[in-house]
């Protein structure tokens, strides 16, 4: 009995003391971003030792409290799924008498702007998980196929910068008046009375002897145009040069079927073609003739200049990036030996050269690049002439630009789709050439990508924040910034804004490289949609560029041509203007920079394309 009781006093002075030692462990949560009081936060406390765990959660003044805590070594660790996971250590020692109270700490929500799509009934979904493997993966192909465009377009600068210092010393052939060889140019309009006098009168007054070229005005046009046709060329034919107006009343074909239907009227050996807008200087003949000393030359292209870059900013980008085009891109391609392509205007061919690669067709909207690939199969030699300037007007508008821009992406996906397989099984072509020519019609594709990419950026960032154990993986998307770097030499070369002041004229070209990319990414939209409907099939009528005739905005009286309304893609482009916008500002607020810039730019540039094109509709500009 006497044990009994002694046990019974022991029992109750342990359970006593055990009691004493216990405590509450309590203290406060902040949000790092409003610093208020983080409410209804999960938190849980576990003991290292033996594993046990307390739960609690915030009340509205963001406390905590931990009941009856017994002194141990523990892991506090925020559990809650709209924040970020922090775990601290805490000793409750037996030395404390009170409650265990611990400073005021911040933690971070996670960023995600929807929801924590890795979160399902409170677990990590094997779906969701699965679904953000597949869009890294979608991603990652795109980041790869633009790497892979960047890296071609690098060895076509370096070949570029190559040649370059051996042309420096290059013999160039000199024009001999005895020798000349006898042109036909040819000049395909279509409803283009603001600048059908210019192109006509300029091609009369080249300098080459008159007896050795004619010119075929080959007209499709369905408005006054024709009569203002019809009136010059009479003025230009009583001053002795040869001239004639060949006037279509079914548009066949467009572009195509009119020089195709006039092939048979062509008196000289060698066809010069211009596009209305071009209006070369006298000499230009005279410059590049010589260069068909060799029976195998099948074309020669000369660079195309711009008589309105400074008219506006879209001009001045417009430059930028076609001077790309005709530096690194042209002139790596041919000091490589690999295929180029006539660019529809400001070239002369071979007559031969277009009969034996099987003439003109029309059943791609860039007939120019279709034919020179099945030129170039056939062996014929292109030359392109770098230092032989034909200049043209670039598009004032932001419809304009699109009208264009839509034309040449949606061609380059056909010729694409038609030419891919000869190609890649035609006999006696060099490997190197099979790879950069699939990859030349292939390369419009690239607006597709970068959209792709775009809006999947949006779900990697939701993957970033729900995915903890898939962040390496997207953090090694950053290496292929390096893209940029690529992108950035090969228009560096092609720069024609430089200074002796080296240091200022790379500053100026980072400013203008980064305005060109950021109107490139809002134009991918729209490119995108011309390129699908050229994968699929889906015809269209040539929509030529409308021409303005002006180099200042006070020439400006307005174009007939020049058609705007608001269509899908517009309302596309504003709704993506917000979209990025409001992620690139969200991700900023919460101190997450990563694709900050990527935003940034998606949102300026589809802004950009956007407010013009509604700009232009208000203004009839």
């Amino acid at each position: 009995m006497r044990s009994l009781l002694l046990a019974l006093v022991c029992s109750v002075f342990s359970y006593y003391a055990s009691a004493q030692t216990a405590r509450d462990v309590k203290g406060q949560l902040l949000d790092q971003r409003t610093e208020n009081p983080a409410e209804e936060v999960k938190l849980e406390l576990k003991d290292k030792a033996s594993g046990k765990i307390y739960t609690t959660e915030t009340d509205e003044e963001g406390n905590y409290t931990f009941n009856n805590v017994k002194p141990a070594v523990y892991q506090l660790k925020i559990t809650d799924k709209d924040y970020e996971a922090k775990s601290f250590e805490v000793n409750v020692d037996a030395d404390h008498t009170g409650d265990y109270n611990m400073q005021p700490f911040m933690i971070s929500l996670k960023v995600t702007w929807l929801f924590n799509w890795g979160d399902w009934k409170g677990k990590e979904h094997y779906w969701s998980h699965l679904t953000a493997k597949i869009i890294l993966w979608i991603y990652g192909i795109c980041l790869v196929l633009v790497f892979f465009y960047s890296i071609l377009q690098l060895s076509l600068s370096i070949a570029y910068a190559k040649n370059r210092k051996k042309k420096a010393n290059e013999v160039r052939p000199v024009f001999d008046p005895a020798t000349a060889k006898r042109v036909t140019i040819q000049l395909p309009m279509y409803n283009e009375m603001y600048v059908a006098d210019r192109i006509i009168e300029a091609c009369a007054q080249f300098d080459y002897p008159r007896d050795k070229f004619d010119i075929q005005v080959l007209d499709d046009s369905t408005d006054e145009t024709k009569d203002v046709i019809a009136k010059k060329v009479a003025e230009v034919a009583a001053r002795g040069v040869q001239i004639e107006h060949i006037h279509r009343v079914d548009r066949t074909g467009y572009k195509a079927g009119a020089l195709d239907a006039a092939m048979d009227r062509v008196k000289g050996e060698f066809i010069a073609i211009f596009d209305a807008d071009f209006v070369p200087e006298p000499d230009w003949l005279q410059r590049t003739m010589p260069n068909f000393d060799n029976d195998n030359v099948g074309v020669v292209q000369t660079r195309w200049g711009h008589l309105n870059k400074s008219y506006s900013l879209l001009t001045e980008l417009q430059a930028f990036g076609l001077n790309g085009h005709f530096a690194a891109e042209q002139g790596g391609r041919n000091a490589s030996g690999h295929f180029i392509n006539f660019n529809g205007t400001g070239g002369v061919w071979r007559k031969a050269c277009i009969e034996s690669a099987g003439g003109w067709e029309h059943d791609t909207l860039t007939e120019d690049l279709d034919l020179s690939y099945r030129a170039q199969l056939r062996g014929w030699k292109f030359k392109y002439l770098e230092d032989v300037v034909a200049p043209a007007e670039l598009p004032i508008t932001m419809s304009a630009l699109k009208a264009q821009q839509h034309r040449w992406m949606k061609g380059g996906a056909e010729c694409f789709i038609k030419m891919r397989k000869t190609i890649l099984t035609y006999k006696g072509v060099k490997l190197s050439d099979r790879i950069h020519g699939m990859a030349h019609l292939f390369n419009s594709s690239v607006f597709m990508f970068i959209l792709i990419m775009s809006f999947m950026s949006l779900a990697v960032l939701h993957i970033k924040d729900s995915f903890s154990d898939l962040n390496m993986v997207i953090q090694l998307g950053s290496f292929f910034i390096s893209s940029t770097v690529f992108l950035m030499y090969y228009y560096w070369l092609a720069y024609r804004d430089k200074t002796e002041n080296k240091v200022g004229s790379f500053f100026r070209f980072v400013g203008r490289f980064f305005q060109f990319l950021t109107v490139s990414l809002g134009l991918s939209l729209s490119n995108t949609i011309a390129v699908l409907e050229g994968y699929m099939g889906i015809k269209s009528s040539f929509v030529r560029t409308p021409k303005f005739a002006v180099a200042k905005k006070t020439e400006f009286k307005g174009n007939k041509y020049d058609k705007k309304s608001i269509s899908l893609i517009t309302i596309g482009e504003g709704i993506l203007m917000v979209v990025f916008g409001f992620t690139a500002v969200n991700r900023a607020i919460y101190g997450d920079f990563g694709m900050v810039p990527f935003h940034l730019m998606l949102a300026t540039g589809y802004g950009l394309v956007f407010f013009n094109t509604l700009k232009e509709l208000r203004q009839g500009a």
